[in-house]
């Protein structure tokens, strides 16, 4: 049994078969459709909800996990003799998982004064943050101190970077994310557009008109950033493996790649830009 656990979020979109694997412990996002509360992953999965959301004429809201539900899941944790937890979140500019991670730490520090939990902040989102979650549990299999297992990922944050790109920017508009100027205009042009996560923020970074000449800016942009270097990197995508594999071609002829990981989209953060999404989320191996 390692000595560190590592919890993270729903949204780190981790594959299924990998937190199970590297032994992460994992809270669901809520995901409000109507009057229904549901769960991000357990009592909603991908494939149902990408087919619904098309027809949606209003976005659900999504909230973060409560300050209690990291509490309870700190203290499962903390039942089976591990007093160490490394707490990993997506950007604390987006969303208060960051916050309630905290929260839950303060909460338990009263009840459980020996147990020891670091909160950190990825700063990012998707499989950028799902990244750090995987090598931190990697170390912590290992043997890894919370202490190295903290300063690993602290290391990751400011060289994970992602790049996505949306099949429309309905989603965006629906969920008040751009007017609805733009988002006429940007329809009727048909725009694909780039965007990535720039100090915990969602930036612009490109548009273009096909998905062909998207796919080649964005890995224009990723051969520019990795330069001789090699990465590990994680495709995403949402109800979209096809093309996901059209991009993964691309990216391959271009960069050397050391570990691929493909992942879909937790409804979550797929409510966001919607069926049709594709990117990735990579970091460059320095050693």
């Amino acid at each position: 049994m390692p000595q560190v656990a590592i919890v993270t979020d729903s949204v780190a979109t981790v594959p299924d078969e990998m937190m199970e694997e590297l032994k992460i412990n994992w809270v669901p996002y809520y995901i409000h459709r109507g009057n229904e509360v549901l769960r991000d992953l357990i009592t909603v999965k991908r494939k149902e909800f990408f087919e619904w959301l098309p027809t949606a004429k209003e976005l659900p809201k999504t909230a973060n996990p409560s300050a209690g539900e990291y509490l309870e899941k700190y203290k499962s944790i903390a039942e089976k003799g591990i007093k160490k937890i490394a707490s990993i979140h997506i950007s604390s500019v987006n969303s208060g998982a960051f916050q309630a991670a905290n929260m839950a730490k303060s909460m338990l520090k009263e009840i459980m004064p020996d147990i020891k939990v670091e909160v950190i902040d990825s700063w990012n989102a998707s499989m950028c943050q799902g990244w750090m979650v995987i090598e931190a549990a990697r170390a912590a299999l290992k043997g890894a101190t919370l202490t190295e297992v903290k300063d690993l990922v602290e290391k990751m944050v400011p060289l994970t970077k992602m790049l996505q790109t949306a099949d429309t920017l309905r989603y965006l508009y629906l969920g008040g994310r751009i007017g609805k100027a733009k988002h006429i205009a940007a329809t009727a042009l048909n725009i694909k557009p780039i965007i990535g996560i720039e100090e915990g923020l969602i930036v612009p970074l490109g548009q273009a008109r096909t998905r062909k000449k998207v796919y080649a800016m964005m890995v224009d942009k990723l051969d520019k950033a990795v330069g001789q270097g090699a990465i590990k990197i994680a495709y995403v995508h949402a109800a979209a493996l096809e093309e996901t594999e059209k991009l993964r071609v691309l990216v391959e002829q271009k960069v050397e790649v050391v570990e691929t990981i493909i992942a879909e989209l937790p409804p979550a953060l797929g409510v966001h830009t919607g069926p049709g999404t594709v990117g990735f989320c990579y970091y460059p191996v320095t050693d």
